[in-house]
């Protein structure tokens, strides 16, 4: 006597090997896979990418939604949405271009929300400089592991910023 099993078996099977496999696609390579999301509403990119760590509602009427990787990642993505919901940007935050355009002496902490989202890593203040410090990891070109760090005067002004090199790596066993 043989057994036999239903048809249906292998290809549900499939389609959920499949799914899995797009999904990681998403997580892996988010902006490609963005970019074939441009124009798409929230509820789409809520359904490929997860809930947003933070949302921001910018002064100009669009909505930037931040996907934060820290404090152990080395990304921030922001995903951009015009008036009417419609995906318009979708890049990873945390590269060198992006960091320069800080304003200081112009921006503040909320500005700095609005660009990179919440610092996950312990907010420091520096007491001789009068100042408060976010920090942020990234990669440098090459993958080189790198601190962002944005110092606020006592206003909550951007004082300045600064990109700092992690000579032990992303290894954070050796604390």
């Amino acid at each position: 006597m043989s057994i036999r099993f239903p048809t249906w078996i292998p290809t549900w099977t499939g389609a959920v090997a499949l799914a899995l496999a797009l999904g990681g696609c998403a997580s892996l390579l988010p902006e490609d896979t963005a970019r074939k999301l441009m124009g798409s509403p929230q509820a789409t990119v809520r359904d490929t990418f997860g809930a947003p760590t933070e949302t921001y509602q910018l002064a100009d009427g669009t909505q930037r939604w931040i996907y934060s990787k820290q404090p152990y990642g080395f990304e921030v993505y922001a995903a951009d949405f015009d008036a009417s919901g419609r995906l318009t940007n979708y890049r990873q935050m945390l590269t060198e271009s992006e960091i320069y355009t800080a304003r200081p002496g112009v921006w503040t902490k909320q500005d700095v929300l609005q660009r990179w989202g919440a610092p996950r890593e312990p907010i420091q203040y520096y007491s001789l400089m009068k100042r408060e410090a976010w920090s942020y990891r990234m990669y440098l070109p090459g993958y080189v592991p790198a601190h962002f760090s944005i110092y606020f005067d006592d206003n909550g002004v951007l004082d300045r910023t600064m990109i700092i090199q992690d000579m032990r790596g992303a290894d954070r066993s050796r604390r």
